[in-house]
Order: structure tokens, then C-alpha cells, then sequence
């Protein structure tokens, strides 16, 4: 029995290589997409492939993309497709085989005309991200038996499912476009990069992933240093307003007098100083998103203001009576335990409420240590553009260190101890005595203990029982009070070190 391959087989392998291949490679889904539907027509020897795209806002099929083997260049299209067959998979997300588009009734117009007297089939099948389906893949081929079709129907299935995640993520991107069609362009952001593998920070990626596309207010907790800015512009460059403004605003950086002006803007002469009309944070974010960092430090006042903006999707410019709508979507962060706020009356428990309609907590640099690493590389590649350096490597003492310090400053500590370290590297490579000495071990500095613990259990003591003799002036009996010994005890500890209550009575 032979065990190889017939052609039609080693066709269908070479295609999906050659599909993976072009995915694995990134970019624009209209760049992935040319070659995919080239090599569907020339390895499966089809007369057309096509895929149609469902737009996010009208949720009809909209972008259309052919290959088509006459013209053997791509083409693009809009609207509605031209046949019925394409309508029947989007509204039912199941596959259609029709072998012969002459004799089928729901087929309105064959984009593929019959040639010398040719019928022609057609299959078409679902790309669904979830249960969602969010465009279809088709393809022509002269007449053949349905046993083929369904061959084709199964294969295109598989090129269908590796298309799917790179379709949604461009279904987004056309409905941006759609949204604001005809303004400038406004520059991409690519100042923020989310790094991590590990379980809890995988659990933010799906979270980020699940809501920003959404206009859904988001609540990001965590330490200060966690990354809470970086996961909002994230959020923002995922969402349908990523070519809008993406303003941000310390709430604990602006003081409570001019806070109100800051994010809703005044009217000339609403106060001393205000010799212009201008406008605030939320007008300068129309549109687009807003982040309100450090939101648990907000007064009063400005809370109540903050709430309405939230209810009522409006605001007021200081000193004015105008009242403008608040197109914005709101992301907010904090550091501080906000329950813990709300119950000594500090912050609004309704505010509460609004904000945290869908909370993100991002884990402490302690509690992904597994990360650190990753961490470390991706700033020392960073820093090395920055700085125009080439550390290619760390050294295991450097690697050692990193691990088995607490960060309590989190991934802004790592990244401000990486950029020092790449900054002072001559040899190419990031050694432990680069880093700072917060992070340096007993061996790598040299300072390692000497003598026993009791000897230095004694010195410890020796310089408490010294410290309370003068902060009492020399009296026995007030020092031995305030260490919680008896007089009797106090007496044998100045005796054992030789200490002279005496000198301490004249020290001031």
C-alpha cells in the first residue's frame, strides 16, 4: 500500500504552510489577506477566492475582497455582496456548497460568468470570532463532484479559523475608519507596551482584550508603578476612538482651586485670572478617551461634578451656562483602597459605583515574578536604542539580583534600575555592580557579616540601651520605662557595656 501523497493533497499541505507562513509575518489584515486568497486560487487551481467583512457599526457585510484568476490582481468592493448565498452564511454561520451556481435560484448575479459552456460551484464558509460570525471566505471552480467540494468546504474551514483573529482585529480598524472617514489621520501612539507571561498578567491581557473595544468605563487598581497608564492607552489604541485625542489628567497633581477648570474649562472671567474662554480636558478629549489617574484623590466638590459628567454625559464650563455633551470615554486608575475611603466618607460611595463598572486589577511586580526577566529584556532593547548602547546580555549575578529583590516601586523601579545599568555597560553586557545599590547582595558588594550572632545580637543592644540613656539624660529608671525592662535589668545591661549614665546628663 503506497503512502504517498496524491497531488491534491500535497496542494492542500503546501497551502496551509504557506497561509501560516503569511500570518505568522503580522501587519494589516488587507496585506495577509493577498497573498491568502492568491495562493487559495493557485494551489487549489480555483477560478475566484473572496472573503467579505462585516462592518462593527452597521453589523452588515461590507468590505469585499477578491482574487480572481482572470485579472490575477486583487480588487476591492463594497456593500452588500452580489449574491444571496453570502447573506444565508452570515445571518445562519453555516457552511454553503452550491456545485452548480447556474441551476441555483438564491444566486443573484455569479460574479464568475460561465466560459464555453462551464458551470461553476460554489462554497462558502463562516470566519466567527466566538459565536460571532464576522465574515465569510468563498470560493469558485469549474463543475466538479460534490466529494470534492466538500473537500474544499473543510479545508477552507481551517484557512477560515486561522483567519479569524486577524479578521476581528481588522474588523475594528474599518470601523474606526467608517467612524471618522474624511478627518486627518492623527498620528499612532507607540509609546506603550504590555509585557508579560505570566498568570495573572495573562489574565489582564484578556480582560484589556474583552473591553476596549466597548465604550465601557474602565477602573484600573493596583501599586503605583504596576502599569495602570500603559494598560489605559492600551485601552484606548484597541478601542473604536484610538485616531481620537487620548488625554490624560493627575488628579493628585492639580490642586483642588483649579481642578474644576482643568477638566471642564472656564469662561473668560469666571474667576481672578480667567482672561480667556478655554477649554478643559473633557472638550479636548471629545470623542476620543480620557484618563483620570489617581481618581481617589479628587475633592469633594469636584467628585460631585465628576458623578454628573458620568450620569448625564454633559458638563458646564466654569462660570458659564452652556451646557456641552461629553462624547468621551472615561478610564480611570488608583492606588488608593477606595472602599476604605468610602467608609470614612472621603470618597462618594454612588461615584463608587459608576467608576467601577468594570475593574482591572493589575498584580505587583512581587507577584509575577516570573515576568521580571522578560521585563529586563525588553528594556535593556529599549534602552539600547535610547541611548544607542548594545548590551546584548546579563550576567547570571545581575539575573540573581533582579530575582530576588522585592521591587517596591514595581516595573517602574525595573525599568528606571535597567536604563542606569545600560547607561554605565561598556563590555556589552548588563553586570550586577551596575545596578543600584538598593538592589546589591552582601557577596556582590563585598560587605558580607563578619563575627557571630550573638556578637552582633550585643551590639544592637548595646547602642538601644546607649540611645535611651540619652534621650532620658543619664536617669536609669526613665530609660529602662521606655525599652519595657525592670530597673534591676537596666542596671546589668550598663554594667555589662561599660556605659556611664553620667555623660548623658549634660547632652542636651
Amino acid at each position: 500500500m503506497s503512502n504517498r501523497l496524491d497531488p491534491r493533497q500535497t496542494r492542500a499541505l503546501a497551502l496551509l504552510f504557506e497561509i501560516s507562513r503569511t500570518l505568522d509575518q503580522g501587519g494589516e489584515l488587507s496585506d495577509a489577506l493577498t497573498p491568502v486568497l492568491r495562493a487559495i486560487v493557485e494551489q487549489l487551481r480555483m477560478a475566484r477566492a473572496s472573503i467579505v467583512l462585516k462592518s462593527p457599526r452597521t453589523q452588515a457585510p461590507a468590505a469585499e475582497v477578491n482574487w480572481r484568476v482572470a485579472d490575477r490582481e486583487r480588487s476591492w468592493g463594497g456593500g452588500w455582496p452580489a449574491d444571496d448565498i453570502t447573506r444565508e452564511v452570515f445571518d445562519t454561520g453555516s457552511v454553503v456548497i452550491v456545485p452548480r451556481v447556474s441551476r441555483d435560484a438564491r444566486f443573484c448575479s455569479p460574479p464568475v460568468r460561465k466560459k464555453k459552456g462551464d458551470d461553476y460551484a460554489f462554497v462558502c464558509v463562516p470566519l466567527k470570532f466566538g459565536q460571532e460570525v464576522i465574515g465569510t471566505l468563498s470560493s469558485e471552480r469549474a463543475f466538479a463532484e460534490e466529494a470534492l467540494l466538500e473537500v474544499d468546504a473543510q479545508l477552507m474551514g481551517i484557512v477560515a479559523s486561522m483567519l479569524s483573529q486577524v479578521a476581528y482585529i481588522q474588523r475594528l480598524r474599518d470601523a474606526e475608519r467608517e467612524r471618522h472617514e474624511g478627518q486627518p489621520s492623527l498620528p499612532t501612539e507607540a509609546s506603550w507596551t504590555l509585557v508579560g507571561r505570566s498568570k495573572k498578567m495573562s489574565g489582564v491581557f484578556d480582560l484589556v482584550a474583552q473591553v476596549a473595544p466597548s465604550d465601557t468605563t474602565v477602573l484600573l487598581r493596583g501599586e503605583s508603578g504596576t502599569g495602570k497608564e500603559l494598560v489605559a492607552s492600551a485601552l484606548h489604541q484597541a478601542s473604536l476612538r484610538k485616531r481620537r485625542a487620548f488625554v490624560k489628567v493627575n488628579c493628585a497633581a492639580l490642586p483642588d482651586t483649579i481642578i474644576e477648570s482643568e477638566l471642564f474649562g472656564h469662561e473668560r472671567g469666571a474667576f481672578t485670572g480667567a482672561v480667556a474662554r478655554r477649554k478643559g480636558r473633557f472638550e479636548l478629549a471629545a470623542g476620543g478617551t480620557i484618563f483620570l489617574d489617581e481618581v481617589g484623590d479628587l475633592s469633594a466638590t469636584t467628585q460631585v461634578k465628576l458623578l454628573r459628567v458620568l450620569q448625564e454625559r454633559e458638563f458646564e464650563r466654569v462660570g458659564g451656562m452652556e451646557t456641552l455633551p461629553a462624547d468621551v470615554r472615561i478610564i480611570t486608575a488608583t492606588n488608593r483602597d477606595l472602599e476604605a475611603l468610602i467608609a470614612t466618607g472621603e470618597f462618594r460611595e454612588d461615584l463608587y459605583y459608576r467608576l467601577n463598572v468594570f475593574p482591572i486589577y493589575l498584580p505587583p511586580l512581587r507577584e509575577r515574578r516570573t515576568d521580571i526577566l522578560l521585563l529586563a529584556d525588553h528594556f535593556i532593547e529599549k534602552y539600547n536604542r535610547v541611548h544607542g548602547k548594545s548590551v546584548r546580555r546579563a550576567s547570571t549575578p545581575a539575573i540573581d539580583m533582579l530575582m530576588s529583590y522585592h521591587w517596591p516601586g514595581n516595573v517602574r523601579e525595573l525599568e528606571n534600575c535597567i536604563e542606569r545599568a545600560v547607561l554605565l555597560s561598556t563590555d556589552h553586557v548588563l553586570h550586577g555592580h551596575l545596578l543600584p545599590p538598593t538592589l546589591q547582595t552582601a557577596e556582590s558588594s563585598g560587605t558580607t557579616l563578619e563575627g557571630t550572632l550573638k556578637l552582633h545580637v550585643e551590639h544592637f543592644e548595646r547602642n538601644l540601651v546607649s540611645d535611651a540613656l540619652k534621650s532620658t539624660r543619664g536617669n536609669m529608671a526613665k530609660a529602662a520605662r521606655e525599652l519595657g525592662i525592670s530597673e534591676r535589668i537596666m542596671g546589668l545591661r550598663v554594667k555589662k557595656y561599660g556605659l556611664d549614665p553620667r555623660r548623658f546628663r549634660t547632652r542636651m
